[in-house]
């Protein structure tokens, strides 16, 4: 197992990885999530207008993975070029998907990852009133590529 990345090797204080010296490159990441609910809180949730706790829950995802490194304070800010998030209810349960995409010298999992995280916590959010025992589960990143420029 490597050395953590964000911690000094001789004194063990936290710092920001230097990326400075690599080259820029394409990097996408893809992250998947899952919020566990009992079925009839997505069936109330698949039934809702267009443009409710779903569109919600997507929104948040995009402005989350923009703001990665407000909320992790080891992360670089990057220039995104795309995220997509997409939301897919099944029976007990609300699937999310994110992608992040830039140009950059470090890769975008934990903009992809906090783009499902933040996804998540809304659809909780948004159905918590009706259903006390959901579960946030089975976050994951499950692409990470990198082509030069």
């Amino acid at each position: 197992m490597s050395e953590l990345s964000h911690v000094d090797e001789t004194s063990g204080a936290v710092q920001m990885v230097d990326v400075g010296h690599k080259p820029r490159s394409r990097r996408r990441a893809v992250a998947r999530g899952a919020v566990l609910m009992a079925p009839e809180t997505s069936s109330r949730l698949r039934d809702l207008p267009k443009g409710d706790a779903l569109a919600t829950a997507q929104l948040a995802g995009i402005m989350a993975a923009k703001r990665t490194s407000d909320l992790i304070p080891l992360c670089h800010p990057l220039p995104l070029s795309h995220v997509g998030v997409e939301l897919a209810v099944g029976d007990g349960r609300v699937d999310i998907t994110a992608s992040a995409e830039t140009t950059a010298q470090t890769g975008v999992e934990m903009e992809a990852l906090a783009a499902v995280s933040i996804a998540a916590l809304t659809v909780y959010d948004m159905a918590k009133a009706v259903d006390k025992d959901m579960v946030i589960s089975e976050i994951t990143l499950v692409e990470k590529t990198k082509e030069v420029v």
